[in-house]
């Protein structure tokens, strides 16, 4: 039993961190934490599924295509759900905008795709048991995204450009870099992520639309726990939820479950609100 609980509490783990860095993409530039996050990496499966089973494409093709989507559907939730509030007065206002879009595009996909969870096609075949494929993608999608990420983020231009908005988005406008285009560029990235962990996950969790609301909620924990902006908090986050989440399934299971996971999610932050390993911010003067 604690095999089953570690392994499969890994993979579910990862799939909450990949949501996770998600959000921590998008706010590492924008300031904005965008609720489409689980939106989008339920998306994932489902376009997984759309491409790779109901279509017959060849698995790369269908793998390459849910990642052009995802991110196309994020850089739209910019568009319509961030870039207008960010002119307001009130700019916390996108905590609705956004959670609105993800609403929207969580029903259109109950309409459009089914309101039943939908079979994920086995992307590799390979492994069984407790080394079946299903529960160690994930694992290896969520490492390899936080590689290329810290890659982007210390070795390119594009990575130095992102930091300097994270700074002082005031003083890098001043220096000439585009704010508005490298917030789209985010987004744009943030939607690879989320489509990755949609499709890492989707063996584990299918292909369904009620997904959206788990991975929005479950996948902004690790963020708080994390440290916002910090993606390896949101990884070691992301796993501690996921173990804790499959270990109260198995003791106590149902509802229970979940208040377990937010019960120590509300210790946790009563004792660290900043997160484990939040920073506070220095600003130099």
């Amino acid at each position: 039993m604690f095999a089953s609980i570690l392994v499969s509490g890994t993979a579910i783990g990862a799939i909450y961190a990949m949501t996770a860095i998600t959000y921590n993409v998008m706010y590492r530039v924008s300031r904005v934490m965008s609720f489409t996050a689980g939106t989008i990496a339920m998306l994932g499966g489902v376009f997984g599924a759309l491409f790779i089973t109901r279509l017959g494409m060849p698995i790369p093709l269908g793998f390459l295509l849910t990642l052009i989507a995802c991110s196309a559907i994020s850089v739209l939730s910019e568009i319509i759900a961030v870039r207008p509030v960010l002119k307001a007065i009130e700019r916390h206002l996108y905590v609705l905008s956004t959670l609105a879009f993800a609403l929207m595009l969580q029903q259109l996909t109950a309409i459009e795709w089914s309101t039943e969870p939908q079979p994920f096609p086995r992307l590799l075949g390979w492994g069984k048991g407790l080394l079946d494929e299903k529960f160690w993608l994930p694992v290896v999608a969520c490492a390899v995204t936080v590689v290329i990420l810290e890659i982007i983020y210390r070795k390119t231009i594009l990575g130095r450009a992102f930091l300097a908005i994270a700074e002082d988005s005031f003083a890098a406008r001043v220096l000439g870099l585009p704010e508005r285009n490298l917030r789209t560029i985010s987004f744009a990235m943030a939607g690879v992520v989320a489509g990755l962990a949609g499709l890492s996950g989707g063996e584990l969790l299918l292909a369904f639309f009620a997904n959206a609301p788990l991975l929005n909620f479950l996948g902004f924990v690790p963020v708080a726990l994390g440290g916002l902006g910090n993606n390896r908090g949101a990884i070691i986050g992301g796993l501690v939820v996921g173990v804790l989440q499959q270990a109260a399934n198995f003791l106590v299971g149902g509802v229970f479950a979940g208040v377990v996971v937010f019960g120590a999610f509300i210790i946790a932050l009563l004792i660290v609100p900043g997160g484990l390993f939040g920073q506070s911010d220095v600003r130099r003067v």
